[in-house]
């Protein structure tokens, strides 16, 4: 199937400037932290993620040889860490594979970014993060995504008046997540609209957002001070 194009040049193009602009805000909130005898957040996600942050960014000095190596390679494509990265930094052999990894399932997927970002902001559902659906709300809504698709994702309903391949996304992804597998009518729909290695883009989204929320979930890394708190953790 031939590959859709992807008429949002901006939102790609933008990414190193929306990286910037997210770390050097999410650097002065940790120096806020780090000035504070005793750093502790109001619930994230509900009470089991309350508490202390329990993976801060690590101070420069503090960085060991092969963490420093690794950030400087970062820094020269992404800009400075922020957010789950700095908690990634832990593993420095893993940061910039995952970061690869990152750059081409944001940035040059073979989804149109109202798709890509459609799959994100269900992922960061899925996990209740609220420093990812802040991350990409906004990017979905210029990437061309209805706001009323969005808000009946964030309320855990099946959005109505979704296009054909939005459809198709969205049922593809959620047996996905929910089911752990896809049901053959559900495959053949996404394989109609988005082709082969559309599948495989919006399995490599839904796998890596995921990682990303168990990061950010695990490491108890609160979004932004102003980030609206729109998702509410699911009844378990």
């Amino acid at each position: 199937m031939t590959k859709a194009p992807n008429t949002d040049v901006n939102v790609r193009s933008s990414r190193k400037e929306d990286d910037v602009i997210r770390s050097r805000a999410s650097i002065g909130r940790w120096a806020v932290a780090f000035g504070a005898a005793a750093f502790v957040l109001a619930p994230l996600t509900g009470s089991d993620l309350a508490g202390q942050v329990r993976l801060p960014p690590i101070p420069e000095e503090q960085l060991t040889d092969a963490q420093r190596a690794a950030v400087a390679e970062f820094s020269a494509v992404r800009g400075p860490l922020s957010g789950p990265w700095h908690a990634i930094v832990r593993s420095p052999g893993l940061l910039n594979p995952a970061r690869a990894m990152s750059d081409y399932l944001r940035f040059n997927s073979s989804l149109p970014p109202r798709l890509s970002e459609f799959v994100i902001i269900m992922t960061a559902r899925e996990w209740t993060s609220q420093y990812e659906w802040n991350a990409h709300h906004g990017l979905a809504m210029r990437g061309g995504l209805s706001p009323d698709i969005a808000a009946a994702v964030a309320e855990g309903r099946r959005p109505e008046g979704m296009a054909a391949d939005e459809a198709a996304v969205y049922d593809f992804c959620m047996e996905l997540h929910r089911n752990r597998s896809v049901s053959d009518a559900t495959y053949a729909r996404a394989l109609e609209q988005v082709g082969e290695q559309g599948i495989m883009d919006m399995i490599g989204l839904s796998g890596w957002y995921t990682m990303v929320s168990m990061v950010l979930n695990t490491g108890r890394i609160p979004a932004p001070e102003d980030a609206a708190q729109v998702l509410e953790p699911f009844p378990r």
